[in-house]
């Protein structure tokens, strides 16, 4: 069986080709800057390397680029569309009516739709993945696999809001987190480098990208995430505000006259690093953390308090979370910046040698693989692993279409 995975981020779309007879992956890829100037597809096949350079402006533009890629004549792995069997998706927001991966139908695609309210920059984006699939592949089946399945084992104590009961029970506002194929990845592969079952592993997941979030494991199982009703909660990110003041938000839309869908486009989409960064109104440097580093480096004032904005909320929920789990095996960078910027892992790091957690600059040295980059004496493994959300959902993918 040959099982093409669709991985649509906010700005971003990764994918891979597998042969699930033996999980060997055909093909991998990376369509980035997604409606960002730039865009780019990048498709690796072993030691080759095919780039795509044009604009992309959006998710269904972004697929089509990949499937003319896969049956490329001369660096393509298939000769056909036709020879891949199964689509699997990662969807965002299942809320708490979908709580585990399922073949997409009707009851299915209403629910990502509903939930859309709560992903906005999300569901839409996995809908035109999955839309650009259908009309490619008609005869197809696909999988949507959630990212808030992995959190369903939150208690109640970390998942619930300060607010009255009644919207909970109503309206089902609460935390949902996300990312959790991410860090349920993250989760089985430290617990297998580390020798330890999972059940008894208790680690800090730092997902970091355009889009970030923190878990909290405990006993191998989601106990707390940084995300909550929708991927706007916690962490500042590339263009999303993160954690802030309700009255903030508020005062902002009575002064500045906004509607509720103008005040959700500014928190999604005009702010975060890419907010900070801007001076006196005019339109920040980028939402892309390279192009923050870059900046920084040759003197911009706005992108470096961005960054150290960054690299300090990543620490709070850090040390945060570590109070919640108690006994602490490892803190585990992943995702986008988490693998490969190692100056923002020192920088978040930085502090931490208080409590005898000490990081390694020479074994920081390094991009993606899997690693330990912490001193030998650390009371705390700090550890780099590259995460494979595309094999978890291919997993999935199969298991439900072979059923």
């Amino acid at each position: 069986m040959k099982v093409l995975v669709i991985n649509c981020g906010s700005s971003s779309l990764k994918y891979q080709l597998f042969n699930m007879e033996n999980e060997e992956v055909m093909v991998k890829g990376l369509v980035e800057r997604i409606g960002i100037e730039g865009s780019k597809l990048i498709q690796e096949k072993g030691d080759d390397e095919y780039i795509i350079e044009e604009a992309m402006k959006d998710h269904t533009e972004a697929v089509a680029h990949v499937f003319d890629a896969l049956v490329d004549k001369d660096n393509g792995v298939i000769a056909d569309l036709s020879e891949i069997d199964a689509v699997g998706h990662r969807f965002v927001h299942g809320g708490e009516k979908i709580t585990k991966s399922a073949l997409i139908d009707k009851e299915v695609r209403d629910a990502i739709e509903e939930y859309t309210k709560f992903a906005p920059l999300h569901n839409p984006a996995n809908l035109m993945g999955l839309e650009a699939c259908e009309k490619l592949l008609p005869n197809v089946k696909n999988v949507a696999v959630f990212d808030t399945a992995f959190h369903q084992t939150m208690p109640a104590k970390t998942y619930l809001y300060g607010i009255d009961y009644k919207y909970y029970e109503e309206e089902a506002i609460r935390k949902y987190g996300f990312h959790g194929t991410s860090h349920n990845f993250i989760t089985n592969k430290a617990a297998e480098v580390l020798g330890k079952d999972v059940n008894d592993l208790n680690i800090i997941s730092a997902h970091l990208g355009n889009g970030s979030s923190i878990c909290a494991v405990k006993n191998g199982k989601s106990f707390d995430t940084s995300m909550g009703l929708t991927p706007l909660e916690g962490l500042v990110m590339g263009t999303r505000s993160g954690d802030i003041d309700p009255a903030a938000v508020t005062y902002i839309m009575k002064k500045e006259n906004l509607s509720p869908e103008e005040m959700e486009n500014v928190l999604n989409k005009k702010s975060g690093v890419l907010g900070v960064s801007g001076v006196l109104g005019v339109s920040g440097v980028s939402s892309d953390f390279r192009d923050l580093e870059n900046a920084a480096n040759e003197g911009n004032e706005r992108a470096k308090a961005a960054l150290d904005m960054f690299a300090t909320r990543v620490k709070r929920y850090i040390a945060g979370y570590m109070a919640e789990v108690g006994a602490c095996d490892a803190i585990v960078f992943t995702g986008g910046i988490g693998e490969n910027s190692i100056s923002m892992r020192e920088d978040i790091m930085e502090g931490f040698e208080l409590f005898g957690i000490k990081i390694d600059k020479e074994k920081n040295n390094v991009r993606g693989g899997c690693h330990v980059v912490s001193t030998d004496d650390s009371k705390v493994k700090v550890m780099v692993i590259a995460t494979n959300e595309e094999l978890m959902i291919a997993r999935d993918t199969k298991s439900l279409v072979e059923a």
